[in-house]
């Protein structure tokens, strides 16, 4: 870690005394935040202690995917399902391929099996079925939403809870990676899905980060919808490079997204001067790091996550404080640390474990 910050600042240096004045404050920014968000997080508690294997006695926990088929959020509810184990309650993960009538027909699936609470996670977005949600209401199920808006984001009319993540911070890392790697001459695509709340949230952060640090930059913003990254990504990412000689980033903001990212860059032959910087920390993709195919991702721990999501979750059903920040952190992961998060990587490493002690504590778990 010291040498890549050595190595950063002089690079950084050498970059400044060849830019504009005005613009060198920008880039020294973009720089600083990045290092504030490189090294081991600290644990902070989203709330008070309670007994969790008591008071959920009795109690089931229903948690509906955006997608089964994004690893991210797989592993999310999968380390969820874990947890609940552990903890002697009945946790279900409805698999679907990311349409809305299939998350209908797991909101009724848990409401006809007597579940308490569904959770929709990471993009399952109420929204588009309010009518399911308010019957399930009726029938005494509570409805959340979990990892799918950002912090200053209003939760979606009608859900019981949202549990919120600081997506606006990660799309302002995205940013600032870029801005401080090339010295702010970006010029980048920038690949969204539009229809998740969370994407108003990164993009506001990214944009903003762009507008203040580095007015010159530039970036094109698509939108390809989830249902669509296999099919779509691959092709428009092809056609940016075919028509903008001058691209030197492309960031998916959602990690996963990469999977279909670097084969268009590697067929193009342009993969020394178009660099991946992105947002999740999958482990596949951390891997992706490890080969060189991705430059950057900004992680969060898919365990932590799980951990925080489920804790919000049971202080509902146990009668506590709604949560609304989840205090889950972010780490920025390059070639200098991804050793720390194992190889292959693991979904669980390179935040410190400090996290699992917390949460045990928290919920009042036997040593």
């Amino acid at each position: 870690m010291t040498s890549y910050f050595r190595t950063t600042t002089l690079a950084t240096g050498l970059m400044l005394a060849a830019i504009p004045a005005f613009a060198q404050d920008g880039v020294a920014t973009a720089t600083a935040n990045i290092a504030a968000y490189s090294g081991l997080p600290e644990f902070v508690a989203p709330g008070e202690a309670f007994d969790a294997s008591a008071c959920m006695a009795g109690n089931s926990i229903f948690t509906i995917p955006a997608s089964s088929a994004i690893p991210f959020i797989t592993t999310i509810a999968n380390h969820k399902n874990a947890l609940a184990e552990t903890l002697g309650f009945k946790h279900m993960v409805w698999e679907n391929q990311g349409n809305p009538t299939q998350w209908i027909q797991g909101i009724e699936h848990a409401v006809n099996n007597d579940f308490d609470l569904v959770s929709l996670l990471a993009g399952a977005d109420p929204r588009f079925f309010q009518p399911q949600v308010s019957a399930a209401q009726t029938a005494g199920v509570k409805v959340v939403t979990s990892h799918l808006t950002g912090l200053e984001q209003d939760a979606p009319a009608g859900v019981d809870g949202a549990t919120a993540i600081d997506y606006r911070k990660a799309g302002e890392l995205m940013a600032d990676w870029t801005i401080s790697r090339t010295g702010g001459a970006v010029n980048a695509l920038v690949v969204v899905s539009n229809e998740a709340l969370s994407t108003d949230s990164i993009v506001s952060g990214l944009t903003e980060a762009f507008d203040t640090r580095c007015p010159d930059c530039v970036y094109e913003i698509v939108n390809v919808p989830i249902v669509d990254w296999a099919t779509r990504i691959q092709p428009t990412v092809a056609g940016a490079l075919q028509a903008n000689a001058n691209l030197n980033y492309v960031i998916p903001i959602y990690d996963s997204m990469s999977t279909f990212v670097t084969p268009a860059i590697a067929i193009a032959g342009r993969g020394e001067d178009v660099k991946v910087a992105t947002f999740n920390g999958t482990p596949f993709v951390l891997d992706m790091i490890r080969n060189g195919t991705v430059e950057m991702n900004i992680g969060e721990n898919l365990d932590w996550i799980a951990h925080a999501m489920l804790d919000a979750e049971m202080r509902l059903l146990c009668g506590q404080e709604a949560i609304r920040d989840s205090k889950v952190p972010l780490r920025v992961f390059t070639a200098e640390n991804i050793g720390e998060v194992g190889e292959p990587a693991d979904a669980a490493m390179g935040y410190g474990d400090a996290y699992v002690q917390g949460y045990r504590g928290l919920w009042m778990m036997a040593e």
